[in-house]
């Protein structure tokens, strides 16, 4: 792995995130019904028809979430490497506050809810168990540092504040709010200094915060996390097996074709293999780290990407 302190831009941030279900419909009852993500796009993969659809909070691309149901597929194991949580961002705190409580009218069953000093965070999983955050960002001024990194931490959250500002609200539910996003992905990994190597040494990517125990946070552009890396399901973990339901890969966006290319020939220098294709989303290149979670690299349109946050 090259060893020069190449960095992503400002401006790269989590597209997407791709995942394996046993029930499209079930699965879409949750994210589409229940938190309000609309259907963007539908495709059928021959020889099986296999059907993935992609959800998005506008119903349009760039997609958000993407949906793909294998025949026979089986729980992902416990103690095993891949998705810890996906972290869907709202753009405030009304807009987390609404979902959760829709969340709570609907019985939703949750698993936690926590004040980590730079966020707000609900958690939940979705009907194939896989972990999910809910979560609006304080302003960056606010977030505690020590030293150049963060300092996020895992407090309570004063659950009843926030269910007080959703009561403030009167308009009728439409679905989820149209600026949110996929603000992280969460993995567990088999070995931090591994995962470390790839994560900053190839893709490019900032360590943000190193002191939070058997996890290690990265980003680009001075964002508290884009990727949460742990070995919570204990060091040397295995792979799951290629049927388990959970994560197929996640899209890294990358503003303008001089640092897209410049992730690829540090992975060719590393040795990995990998192809450019062409998707309804634009070019895009997968690679995968040494614990087999897809990293979709993919040169964003700078146009769209500046739209998108003006």
């Amino acid at each position: 792995m090259t060893g020069d302190e190449f960095r992503l831009p400002d401006g790269t941030h989590i597209g997407h995130v791709h995942l394996q279900v046993s029930d499209l419909e079930r699965s879409l009852g949750f994210y589409e019904e229940l938190l309000g993500f609309k259907r963007a796009l539908e495709t059928a993969h021959p020889p099986r028809l296999v059907e993935t659809v992609a959800l998005s909070a506008t119903g349009e691309a760039p997609y958000h979430i993407l949906l793909t149901e294998r025949v026979q597929s089986r729980p992902k194991p416990a103690r095993t490497t891949g998705l810890y949580h996906l972290a869907i961002r709202f753009p405030n705190r009304s807009a987390l506050a609404r979902v959760f409580a829709r969340l709570a009218a609907h019985r939703y069953l949750l698993q936690g809810a926590s004040d980590h000093k730079v966020s707000e965070a609900i958690y939940l999983a979705d009907p194939d168990d896989v972990g999910i955050e809910l979560y609006a960002d304080r302003p960056s001024k606010e977030w505690p540092r020590e030293g150049d990194q963060v300092a996020m931490a895992t407090d309570p959250l004063d659950v009843q504040a926030l269910l007080a500002e959703a009561a403030l609200e009167d308009e009728p539910w439409h679905g989820i709010h149209p600026g949110t996003d996929i603000g992280h992905v969460h993995l567990h990994v088999s070995d931090l200094e591994r995962a470390e190597a790839f994560y900053r040494g190839i893709l490019g990517l900032e360590v943000t915060q190193r002191g939070y125990p058997g996890a290690l946070f990265l980003s680009a552009g001075g964002y508290h996390h884009h990727v949460g890396l742990n070995i919570w399901a204990g060091r040397g973990a295995p792979r799951p097996p290629l049927d388990a339901v959970g994560m197929l890969s996640f899209g890294l966006r990358i503003p303008g074709e001089a640092p897209w290319r410049a992730v690829l020939a540090r992975a060719e220098a590393a040795g990995l293999d990998f192809a450019a294709r062409d998707t309804e989303q634009g070019t895009s290149t997968l690679l995968v780290d040494p614990d087999g979670n897809g990293v979709e690299v993919m040169l964003a349109d700078e146009r769209i990407e500046e739209a998108l946050q003006a």
